[in-house]
């Protein structure tokens, strides 16, 4: 089953989806009043306006500007350096309003978009830079529309305006978290050889993954994606499947680690433990 709507792989494809989601997120901030700003999100210790302060702050270090030099406290949601370095460009921006950290980036974003579209760089462009010395341009980009993407839901939910569950940059997170499915499914959740899961996402960006779980060259379980989330592998009939079927929200608040698998909505034909086991060890955001 193709995904549809699909998810972009070209350069200004990936450009213009992120580009599309940075706009979303100062459309959000704009229609927001001043106590929206301290609604707290499903993201860990972020109120709206902090979900604002990391995309600025972000864009800014990627673009090269240097990173603010503060202490952070030592604040509960703060469980590893990664969170304790991203932490850095909210507490940075703790003291400002709202409404001024939504025309920080209002003011940003044109310039860095342009900056951007007047790369040379395509997709297998090999730039290096904060995700390591072999990230692409193509890598970076997805890398940060899926971020942008996530922390955009995160200022929908908590806001209760939903929408964007139909764009590309959703597709581009759907995409990813089906091509990891079948890592997680033999690493993560440990399924089992012999069985096969399959995602079955409702909508709006509807997609269909599946993985079969066998043992690997190094003797350790291995997951092999399926091409179809109904057809079993030709000459393993024995094979038990269990199919999940839910849609791209519940798929992606899992997915990023913002709801537990008791606060989504899903419905499964098969094995419940093995869907549960999966949806448990289904995330692929860290923050």
């Amino acid at each position: 089953m193709p995904m549809h709507p699909a998810a972009p792989d070209d350069r200004n494809g990936l450009i213009d989806a992120f580009d599309a989601t940075v706009r979303s997120i100062i459309d959000l901030g704009y229609s927001c009043r001043d106590d929206d700003f301290d609604v707290a999100t499903e993201c860990p210790g972020w109120t709206v306006k902090d979900q604002i302060a990391h995309i600025v702050g972000a864009e800014k270090s990627f673009s090269g500007l240097p990173r603010p030099q503060l202490t952070v406290p030592d604040y509960p949601h703060l469980r590893n350096d990664f969170a304790r370095f991203v932490e850095v460009d909210v507490e940075a921006r703790r003291g400002v309003t709202g409404r001024d950290v939504v025309a920080e980036l209002a003011e940003f974003h044109p310039g860095r978009m342009a900056q951007l579209r007047a790369s040379e760089a395509d997709v297998d462009t090999v730039i290096g830079g904060f995700f390591g010395p072999d990230t692409t341009f193509g890598e970076h980009l997805h890398r940060r529309i899926v971020d942008a993407w996530v922390h955009e839901q995160d200022i929908r939910a908590a806001l209760d305006r939903p929408g964007n569950l139909d764009s590309a940059s959703a597709a581009v997170f759907t995409a990813d978290i089906l091509a990891a499915l079948p890592r997680i499914a033999a690493r993560v959740a440990d399924i089992g050889t012999g069985h096969a899961v399959v995602l079955d996402v409702t909508g709006p960006v509807a997609a269909r993954g599946g993985a079969r779980i066998c043992i690997g060259e190094d003797g350790r379980p291995h997951g092999e994606a399926l091409f179809s989330g109904q057809d079993r592998p030709e000459g393993e009939e024995q094979l038990d499947v269990t199919s999940i079927q839910l849609t791209t929200d519940a798929l992606t608040r899992r997915a990023a680690g913002r709801r537990p698998t008791d606060q989504i909505h899903y419905t499964v034909t098969g094995d419940e433990a093995i869907a549960r086991k999966l949806l448990d060890a289904l995330v692929v955001v860290t923050h």
